[in-house]
């Protein structure tokens, strides 16, 4: 491992399964992204703890066609509308780190056929457990792209996701102000959705694929997993058009961990254009 100069933790940890990785830390927290791989953050700890918030799938991936993608686990930014054959795009090689004053900043390398270019400003707030992030899709490509920044965190098992509603009203409103979907693979009657006044959350423990997406007007979700949560905040867009017909919150799980992710609005994304995606991740 390597530290970054202005957020430095001295303390010894190893590589991520054999990849290098750079820390970031002050008084409050710490996190890991790879060095040479991504952009992608592996591990996400409070100090004294060597616990991670984070999920570890080292060993997960598929073949695509420009190779095999590997998904490490913790955090990646894919984008959406999802195609398997352009969001998976190996990752493995080329990336750019560059430290900042209280972080860093991850930049990939173009992808080959839509010739976006993905990254990752991590900053680490100087007062509180948090974190700032701005996700970036750049298009060096020569195509208009439809997209919606994707920005996905893998977490262990043994926890649940909340993802706050409105609230009934007695009043009798003619618009209405909830949304849920699912996935073809889903059943209503899984155990592990559970959709009441004023949240839905899905519970975190193994069994089959399951996914949902909702609208969040909230602007926050959250992973309770040990007596530490993960909130994420990110802005919502009134009127805006999101992927998945509406969701910007969609969560998965499966047998070995629970994604929560979050999306920005869909963009027409122009060559040379740049959209981004900023999120803000408090642990508690």
């Amino acid at each position: 491992m390597t530290s970054v100069p202005g957020a430095i933790d001295q303390a010894a940890t190893a590589d991520y399964h054999g990849q290098p990785t750079t820390r970031i830390a002050n008084d409050h927290l710490w996190l890991d992204v790879l060095s040479a791989v991504g952009p992608r953050i592996i591990r996400l700890g409070l100090p004294g703890s060597n616990d991670n918030v984070l999920a570890e799938t080292p060993d997960a991936g598929w073949q695509t066609p420009y190779g095999r993608y590997e998904l490490f686990g913790g955090h990646r930014l894919w984008f959406a509308p999802e195609d398997p054959d352009l969001v998976a795009v190996p990752d493995s090689h080329g990336l750019t780190l560059r430290a900042t004053d209280a972080g860093v900043q991850l930049d990939g390398q173009p992808d080959p056929v839509t010739g976006l270019v993905r990254s990752i400003i991590v900053r680490l707030d100087p007062g509180a457990p948090a974190v700032e992030l701005r996700h970036e899709l750049l298009n060096t490509g020569t195509a208009v792209i439809e997209l919606a920044p994707w920005a996905i965190t893998q977490l262990p098992l043994g926890g649940v996701a909340t993802l706050p509603q409105p609230s009934v009203t007695s009043e009798h409103l003619v618009q209405p102000n909830r949304l849920v979907v699912l996935w073809p693979y889903a059943s209503w009657q899984d155990p592990r959705l559970r959709l009441r006044d004023g949240e839905f959350s899905v519970i975190g423990e193994s069994g089959p694929p399951l996914k949902i997406g909702a609208l969040v007007a909230a602007g926050r979700v959250s992973y309770r997993r040990n007596g530490i949560t993960l909130t994420r905040h990110f802005p919502t867009f009134a009127g805006a058009r999101y992927a998945d017909f509406g969701c910007n919150v969609e969560v998965y799980v499966d047998e070995r961990f629970l994604e929560l992710e979050v999306l920005g609005p869909l963009t027409q994304l122009a060559p040379g254009g740049a959209v981004t995606l900023d999120e803000r991740w408090e642990l508690t």
